[in-house]
C-alpha cells in the first residue's frame, strides 16, 4: 500500500514535466508564425520529455499489474494516454530535426 503512495505521488510530481513536454512547440520558429528552420535541435523537447515517458511508462506497467482494483486500471489508462501524447511531440521533434532540409542547413 505504502508503494502505491509513493507511485500516485510521483504520478502527480511529475504531471507538470509531461505537461511541458506535450506542449512545447518542435520549432520555435514556426510556432510564432517564422518559417524558418529551428537549428538547436530536438533538446528543448527531449529535456522534458524523457523524463516524463520513463514516469508515466513505469507507472502504467506497474498500475495495469495491479489487477484487483478498477482505479488502478483507470489510472494505468491515464498513465499510457500521458506517454502517448508525450512521445507523439518527442517523435515529431526527432523528424523535425533529421528532415533532408534542416541537416542540410543546420551542419
Amino acid at each position: 500500500m505504502r508503494g502505491l503512495l509513493i507511485l500516485y505521488l510521483t504520478l502527480v510530481a511529475a504531471l507538470p514535466v509531461a505537461i511541458l513536454a506535450t506542449v512545447l512547440p518542435v520549432n520555435v520558429y514556426r510556432a510564432q508564425g517564422i518559417e524558418a528552420l529551428d537549428c538547436d535541435g530536438p533538446i528543448g523537447v527531449l529535456f522534458f520529455a524523457l523524463p516524463a515517458l520513463l514516469v508515466y511508462g513505469v507507472g502504467a506497467i506497474l498500475l495495469y499489474r495491479k489487477r484487483n482494483r478498477r482505479l488502478h486500471r483507470v489510472a494505468a489508462l491515464c498513465c499510457l494516454l500521458v506517454f502517448c501524447f508525450v512521445g507523439w511531440n518527442a517523435v515529431a521533434a526527432l523528424r523535425e530535426s533529421h528532415g533532408g532540409a534542416s541537416i542540410e542547413a543546420c551542419a
